[in-house]
């Protein structure tokens, strides 16, 4: 069951950043339109949901593992570290951040501020997800 769940954390990750950067260009090519529609909305939505759905998934994987990083000495091991604290937390906060976005954005009456709310929400949460991303080459092991 680990290994399934792990799985899903893993590839889920592709869907929430392709979801995430496609918000973000969709906001930028915002140019020029008058409405707000609802390909806009549903956009964000996804995006969104799937941050959290992404976290949710993360978080039964850290309860699955617990006694794997908390163990004594573990805030010595960088990996554990990393996986013990540093990711979930960073995780976290990237999902509020794209929460208070949207919500900001959709209170917006002005389409612009709109769009300038959801690149600029959307960009700090992504950045802080690419660097929360444990990386092939983060521990050492290089991509291969």
């Amino acid at each position: 069951m680990y290994q399934a769940i792990l799985h899903t954390h893993s590839g889920l990750r592709w869907i929430v950043l392709i979801l995430i950067i496609a918000a973000i260009f969709n906001a930028l090519n915002s140019k020029g339109r008058t409405e707000y529609s609802k390909k806009d909305r549903l956009l964000n939505l996804f995006a969104m949901v799937s941050m959290h759905l992404q976290v949710v998934i993360g978080a039964i994987l850290s309860l699955i593992t617990e006694k794997q990083f908390y163990n004594e000495g573990w805030m010595k091991s960088s990996a554990s570290r990393f996986f013990g604290m540093e990711h979930i937390l960073m995780m976290v906060i990237a999902a509020v951040l794209l929460t208070i976005g949207r919500k900001k954005a959709e209170k917006s009456e002005d389409l612009a501020k709109r769009n300038k709310t959801i690149v600029l929400w959307y960009s700090i949460g992504l950045i802080i997800i690419l660097a929360a991303i444990p990386w092939p080459f983060r521990f050492g092991n290089g991509w291969f």
